[in-house]
């Protein structure tokens, strides 16, 4: 974990939803450069092989442990990356920056069309309709992800 002294008071945490997110080493990477406390959260079903400075956090195998974890841990000012659209809707009310790991800030204006579209593909699914998954994770946007967060880290240390 980050040594309290060296952190960069002018930024707040780093949340992390860590169960599937293909972009944690670039998030080390750039909290470790900007001195910023990272926390990344996930079920007991995964395992996470970070270094020592990243602290994680474990929670139960229950379906939303870790997004009630995230809702009740994290604070205005905090950023959050992770996948889930209701999710990032829930913490964008608390004042909190939330990223995906394809670098897309979420933006209260277009969640609803967002969250509509997920609740669609979940109707169709359950009457046994298939639909499209997400598109598979490039480098493009693991470069638009790092490109953003960067963006975000620095802004955030102009505060």
């Amino acid at each position: 974990m980050l040594n309290s002294t060296i952190m960069n008071p002018s930024l707040r945490t780093i949340y992390v939803d860590a169960d599937a997110c293909p972009v944690k080493d670039e998030i080390v990477e750039i909290c470790k450069q900007h001195k910023v406390e990272m926390i990344f959260v996930s079920s007991y079903a995964h395992t996470l092989t970070l270094p020592r400075i990243a602290k994680v956090v474990t929670v139960d195998n229950e379906k939303e442990a870790v997004d009630l974890y995230l809702m009740n841990k994290v604070h205005k000012g905090d950023v959050c990356v992770t996948q889930d659209h209701a999710l990032a809707s829930i913490l964008l009310s608390k004042g909190v920056l939330a990223l995906s790991p394809r670098g897309v800030v979420y933006q209260e204006d277009t969640m609803l069309q967002m969250l509509d579209a997920r609740y669609f593909s979940q109707k169709q699914r359950r009457m046994g309709e298939k639909t499209k998954g997400p598109k598979p994770f490039r480098q493009v946007d693991r470069l638009k992800f790092i490109e953003q967060f960067t963006k975000i880290i620095a802004e955030k240390e102009g505060t």
